[in-house]
């Protein structure tokens, strides 16, 4: 006899192809519900989904609960946290998913009381190798799930320890059978011998089985299923039918009972779809989101926190809250089927409205520190300034904004100013301002928008000010000269008869970038070739165009490619449409990346484009980053009768973080593209994907019923034209070349190859430049704030051993500074030097833990230093 702990749980998507709204409809009831039953019932518990957003949804409805809340987490009644929001665990970046267990397990500890410390993700589409190393930074040190585990080929048994690439491990209970395989709805209480007998015996007889387990866990519920009533009274009868003793469970206490066993281990990701789809190419599917989330991410780590930091040091005031609300907006943006994107359009919309909101937030949080830093310089319009967010001091170039009346202007020589764009506004007639004296009415200037790139040195998280004034010519700017080919020293790239060579001293790539297309007969959880469709190769055909000016130069391709419109347009050729595209490359001086931006007007339907990277070599081992470290991945053989043993076909496409390449040293970075493949010596980078329904049946890769309940009886095929992604995208991507593979070294330079440029300039040509400019109304400065200077340095980490991973004003403790580094390498760092400049060991939750200034391999550690 088998001893099954049964644990009544819900599962809770905040949104599917029903939105946040529908769902905090439902939760009105089935929340109440639980409540009621776990008060009547002191003897019953209740898992709310791992995730607190959903709780502060409910009490918004209900904020009376709040405190029948507390009384049942205290009484270990109800089990909340440690989520924010069920995260996507391939997707996002580290410090998301770190930032989502930060959140929410504060917001428990705040709102609620004692979180549930354990890594709870029971239907996200399979997990990435690093993260047992993620969930080791808040303490958590065990993990449940249900997908992408083979326990044949890698556990043994469906209980077993879980080892990131380093040393951190977690202890691991997956639900072999799915999170709803003691699922007690109101039908097999009805039925309940045959719902025992063929369903709740085989699951437990399964997981017994799979590690010869006497005590197996059983989690009863499904999507929005209400609280099983009476649940004492229903096992009762269940044991008189069962061949096991069933009784009721919780996931802490399961965990616990599993420390002390001697379980197998295993290394590396769970994305085998055995039993159960893991949506291995859901990827590139709404490549939008993924390219939007990307981009905000970056924006809140490069940009927002670091000044947030600075404007600490200033007493500059922004609170955590508004942060706080930034992060959470964004964290909403992705759970595995939002931000994977298999939903409906109607939830799409939303999705980007929150991305939207995102953007928003982040723009006028810095537009604020920046303006009232410049006003406290008492800035003129002929100074900008010009921030370095980096943790070390940065030679080279920078991209500053500035607007003027005229491009007759000079900065000191040393800049090595030149405009690289412009754009012009005429002067407008008879405008209204407000004067001391009233309203009055003048003429505007006209003035130009200039972009302009300088060669500075900056301080480490400061910045500098720099002036102009004016000149009697015009500033360098790019000018169109004849020719086919960039250089910028270093690298080469040349384009003749449709073909990209790149050159450096030690490589030579022919063919080195190329476009593929085919069509997609799959939907919104999967790409699915069609059936008689080949991939084919797009011409480079179009009109070029070479631009140059000191430092910098760039190579523009116009052109279109002429593709089928529709998916059944694919074999027949019937119907085909212009996609117009841009590719715009450029090398910097100063700069070793080979840097691309290509842009697709894409005017057709159902269909997935990839870049081709030519690595040269069949042989060279593929190296992908994850969020952490990097990891080689192969192409393992599929069986012709895969169907026997896996639900989805066990393509080789993986997911990366931002770069990927090979061992003899071609390397891509990119933004916000997530998937890859090799084949040959090719490396396959997938930009987009598209297609117009939200499940499909009876894919090629897919066999079988629709994922996404389409196919299900009461449910109705969804079409997702939003998911086609007419109209323009931009993806961008650089390429390095490397003698010699570093992981370190890598990282790194991905890192600098994102630092964005942030400049600002006091002007008052145009106030909306920067959205709030018109509303962050000059005042009087308290005049104990401290002296602000036109050049600081705040805080200086050098050492090119690890990669900071993070720095911003700690949640927790008053005027503390919170930075994180990353050790993507399978070497031991040494940071003890770190100890005698004042800063302490913490953990993400910054709390104080052993003080060991040490970086385990392909790991991670926090330090918390006072400012003052």
């Amino acid at each position: 006899m088998v001893k099954a702990y049964l644990v009544n749980h819900t599962h809770w998507d905040r949104e599917w192809y029903f939105t946040v709204q529908d769902a905090q409809i439902l939760s009105d009831s089935v929340f109440t519900e639980i409540l009621d039953e776990l008060e009547a019932h002191p003897e019953a518990n209740f898992t709310l989904d791992g995730q607190t957003s959903i709780i502060d949804e409910y009490l918004e409805l209900n904020p009376s609960a709040l405190s029948r809340i507390r009384k049942l987490v205290a009484r270990k009644q109800l089990y909340v946290g440690p989520w924010y929001t069920q995260t996507d665990a391939l997707l996002p970046a580290t410090e998301s998913l770190i930032r989502n267990l930060v959140i929410g397990i504060n917001d428990c500890k705040e709102k609620y009381g004692d979180p549930m410390m354990i890594g709870y993700l029971p239907d996200t589409f399979g997990f990435n190798a690093q993260l047992p190393m993620i969930l080791k930074q808040v303490g958590i040190k065990d993990f449940i799930c249900w997908r992408g585990i083979n326990f044949p080929k890698q556990a043994g048994s469906v209980y077993f320890k879980w080892k990131g690439l380093g040393n951190c491990e977690v202890c691991v209970a997956s639900f072999p059978l799915g999170y709803y395989t003691g699922q007690i709805a109101l039908e097999s209480k009805q039925n309940l011998q045959q719902f025992v007998s063929e369903r709740l015996d085989k699951g437990i007889d399964f997981e017994s089985k799979h590690g010869d387990n006497s005590e197996v866990l059983v989690p009863s519920g499904i999507d929005q299923m209400n609280i099983v009533r009476n649940l004492t009274e229903t096992l009762g009868q269940i044991n008189q039918l069962s061949k096991h003793e069933v009784v009721i469970g919780n996931y802490p206490h399961f965990m616990r009972s599993l420390a002390n066993k001697n379980l197998n281990k295993y290394t590396g990701e769970l994305r085998l779809p055995t039993y159960a789809r893991v949506h291995r190419t859901i990827g590139s599917v709404r490549s939008r989101f993924k390219r939007q989330n990307f981009e905000l991410e970056e924006y809140i780590l490069k940009r927002v926190e670091p000044l947030l930091v600075l404007a600490q040091k200033l007493e500059i005031k922004v609170s955590n809250g508004v942060v706080l609300k930034l992060w959470k907006k964004l964290l909403e943006c992705q759970p595995h089927d939002t931000l994977g994107g298999c939903v409906s359009d109607n939830v799409a919309e939303d999705i980007e409205h929150r991305f939207k909101e995102c953007r928003e937030l982040a723009a006028g949080i810095e537009n604020y520190i920046k303006k009232r830093l410049a006003q406290r310089l008492k800035l003129k319009e002929n100074e900008v300034i010009v921030f370095n967010t980096e943790l070390e001091r940065y030679v080279g170039p920078k991209e500053i904004t500035i607007l003027t009346r005229t491009k007759k202007i000079k900065f000191s020589s040393k800049y090595n100013a030149r405009i690289v764009s412009e754009k012009y506004t005429p002067l407008r007639k008879n405008i209204m301002q407000q004067t001391s004296r009233g309203f009055e009415f003048a003429d505007e200037p006209a003035y130009y928008q200039l972009k302009i790139l300088v060669d500075i040195e900056l301080p480490a998280l400061g910045y500098k000010v720099i002036s102009f004034e004016d000149a009697e010519d015009d500033l360098s700017e790019l000018i169109t000269i004849a020719g086919n080919e960039i250089s910028n020293g270093s690298t080469r790239i040349s384009f003749k008869q449709g073909e990209f060579v790149i050159e450096t001293d030690d490589k030579k790539i022919p063919h080195a970038i190329e476009i593929w297309d085919s069509a997609n007969d799959g939907d919104t959880y999967d790409y699915s070739p069609l059936r008689g469709d080949q991939e084919k190769k797009l011409d480079w055909d179009g009109v070029l165009e070479k631009r140059q000016t000191t430092g910098y130069e760039e190579l523009r391709l116009r052109g279109a490619w002429q593709l089928p419109y529709m998916l059944e347009d694919r074999l027949t050729d019937k119907t085909t449409k212009k996609v117009p595209y841009e590719l715009i490359l450029s090398l910097e001086k100063g700069r070793s990346t080979a840097d691309f931006k290509l842009t697709v007007d894409n005017t057709i339907l159902s269909h997935r484009l990839r870049l081709r990277v030519n690595v040269l070599s069949s042989k060279a081992k593929t190296i992908a980053q994850i969020q952490g470290g990097f990891r080689v991945t192969k192409n393992e053989v599929i069986a012709t009768d895969w169907q026997d043993e896996f639900v989805e076909k066990p393509v080789n496409i993986y997911n990366y973080d931002k770069a990927v390449g090979t061992s003899n040293g071609i390397f891509i970075f990119t933004k916000g593209m997530k998937e890859y493949e090799r084949s040959a010596d090719g490396l396959f980078i997938t930009l987009m994907a598209t297609t117009g329904e939200l499940g499909k049946s009876d894919l090629l890769w897919r066999p079988g019923r629709a994922s996404g309940d389409t196919t299900s009886i009461g449910h109705t095929m969804t079409p997702t034209p939003m998911a086609q992604e007419l109209g323009k995208n931009s993806f961008e991507f650089a390429l390095k070349l490397y003698s010699g593979v570093k992981e370190t070294t890598i990282a790194r330079d991905v890192e600098k190859w994102l630092m964005p440029s942030v400049s600002y300039q006091r002007q008052r040509y145009n106030l909306f430049v920067n959205r709030l400019d018109n509303k962050i109304w000059d005042v009087e400065f308290d005049t104990k704030l401290p002296q602000v200077e036109k050049e600081v340095e705040m805080l200086k980490l050098i050492d090119d051993s690890y990669v900071v991973s993070a720095i911003y004003p700690a949640y927790t403790v008053k005027d503390a500074v919170i930075i994180r580094l990353s050790n993507p390498s399978a070497k031991t760092v040494d940071i003890s030097k770190l100890e005698s400049e004042g800063y302490l060991v913490v953990n993400a939750l910054e709390e104080k833990i052993a003080q060991e200034f040490i970086i385990d391999s392909y790991d991670m550690i926090t330090l918390m230093k006072n400012r003052r």
